[in-house]
């Protein structure tokens, strides 16, 4: 027999400890790293109020939102996130960047179907922070920020774009549901693209010529699914050893609202209902997806909206339909989107991440869609250069997705602003709206907005009573406040973002 066999057991161990030591400490780093980078799928639903989910009060007479609400029963449900603006785009900007979006040359309006890419090629976001942590990226769905550097030509290559920022692969509807480009773009280019000629195509939902590219024409009430399908095949894609991030924006609940076969007629509230029942269709597929690529249990989802719902409350559109029927799409809050009151703002937000976030669990904290990109930030232990314009507006919450009640308030304010250019900032239970629109605003917005206004939202949820006259140390306080934050360039000052299991 040879030496090797002779020896011993605890002899073997010892001369192969080093060895083994080092074999175990890169095992280990491995699964911390693996542990530290979960996969990331944030969905962001289109003109979704706080209102139009079961988890948030919705009749299930009215609708049914089952798989929606599967996050709410594995995760924890916010009751007080909002969005920076109560119109889409300049949230997707916010989101993406951590930055306020009226910081940009948007200062009111949203960005149209030829605008140039509105997010600098040399700025962070979310996509890119991800991408240098070793992330494969993907943006699907609603795009709604432009492409090229000038008036987008669909014909030519689209860039720069969302691979310009960070972003592996995209396959969206350029802006809207039933926008007047009419075609999808897959990376660079118009999917189908035959020339750069024009074709007769009809008017669009919004009365609209559409633009008439030469290019296979979405069909509506094929959408929602065409963009899940494509979302769940570039999930199959995914490598053990790679995490991914997707950035899944559906076109729905935007007008025109069109549900497929599947959905038509399935709810109590019309054409609205049926429309909220194909999200959430489309977000139980992209669940099961994760299911059955056993990922679900490394995969952190965020499920949110761009800003609250439409309401309309007479007339015969599918809004009003859905209205009489007893539905209440933001809930109990005052306004709609575009509006400058809560139900403009306040958002449906759930999050899962199993293992880390305490299952049916609720958040009482103030988080603002901007926060999502420090927050991931913090998940994978990047901080944040406090010498650079990075996430300027962004607060790292992750302590209220861990945990129940964090100790101290992690947002110390949050500004508002409305499509009309109108500024609103919140500190506590105060909420002071300015009333004063963009003044280069060409058509005059909601004269009922315009003017000072402050609420105790602690008291006065339904913004029902302006106290601006009782309190107008307070208002002149927050105007101040207001002011001080939009010359300063940012709004968080913390920039070193570390993570925080407790």
């Amino acid at each position: 027999m040879t030496n090797d066999h002779q020896d011993s057991l605890p002899t073997k161990l010892g001369r192969n400890l080093p060895a083994m030591l080092c074999v175990l400490l890169i095992i280990g780093t491995t699964m911390a790293t693996a542990a530290d980078r979960p996969n990331i799928v944030i969905i962001l639903a289109d003109d979704l109020g706080y209102g139009s989910l079961n988890s948030y009060g919705a009749d299930e007479t009215h609708i049914r939102t089952p798989n929606i609400d599967r996050l709410a029963k594995e995760g924890r449900r916010f009751t007080d996130a909002n969005t920076p603006s109560s119109v889409c785009s300049p949230t997707r900007y916010g989101l993406l960047t951590g930055r306020y979006d009226w910081r940009t040359n948007q200062k009111h309006g949203v960005v149209n179907t030829t605008d140039p890419l509105h997010i600098d090629t040399s700025r962070s976001t979310i996509a890119s922070l991800l991408k240098s942590a070793g992330y494969r990226a993907a943006a699907i769905g609603k795009w709604h920020l432009g492409y090229g550097t000038g008036k987008a030509d669909f014909t030519k290559p689209l860039t720069p774009g969302p691979l310009e920022i960070g972003f592996d692969y995209h396959f969206a509807v350029p802006q809207n549901h039933g926008d007047a480009s009419g075609v999808y773009v897959r990376n660079r280019q118009v999917v189908g693209l035959r020339s750069d000629g024009n074709v007769p195509a009809g008017r669009s939902p919004y009365g609209r010529d559409y633009m008439g590219i030469d290019a296979p024409q979405r069909v509506d009430e094929n959408v929602m699914a065409e963009l899940t399908t494509d979302a769940i095949r570039w999930l199959q894609q995914s490598k053990g050893d790679e995490p991914f991030f997707l950035y899944f924006a559906p076109v729905a609940i935007h007008f025109p609202y069109t549900p497929s076969e599947e959905t038509n007629g399935t709810s109590g509230t019309g054409l609205y209902g049926d429309w909220i029942h194909e999200l959430d269709r489309s977000v139980g597929r992209i669940l099961d997806t994760l299911d059955q690529l056993k990922v679900a249990k490394d995969t952190l989802v965020i499920f949110t909206s761009d800003n609250g719902g439409v309401l309309i409350t007479e007339g015969q559109r599918p809004e009003a339909e859905a209205y009489r029927a007893g539905l209440r799409p933001n809930g109990h809050w005052r306004g709609r989107k575009h509006s400058i009151y809560e139900g403009g703002f306040r958002v449906p937000f759930l999050v899962r991440w199993p293992g880390r976030v305490v299952p049916g669990t609720v958040s009482h904290e103030t988080i603002n869609l901007v926060d999502i990109y420090a927050t991931i930030a913090a998940v994978i232990d990047q901080p944040i250069p406090s010498t650079e314009d990075v996430a300027e507006d962004s607060f790292n919450v992750l302590p209220a997705i861990l945990r129940t009640a964090p100790s101290e308030s992690l947002r110390p304010s949050m500004i508002l602003h409305s499509p009309n250019g109108n500024f609103a900032i919140r500190r506590g239970p105060w909420k002071y709206i300015e009333g004063k629109p963009s003044p280069t605003l060409k058509r005059v917005p909601r004269r009922d907005e315009l003017h000072a206004q402050l609420f105790n939202l602690k008291v006065d949820p339904g913004e029902e009573n302006n106290v601006i006259s009782e309190h107008p140390d307070v208002a002149k306080r927050l105007d101040a406040l207001l002011d001080e934050q939009r010359t300063s360039g940012r709004t968080s000052s913390s920039r070193t973002l570390r993570k925080n299991h407790q």
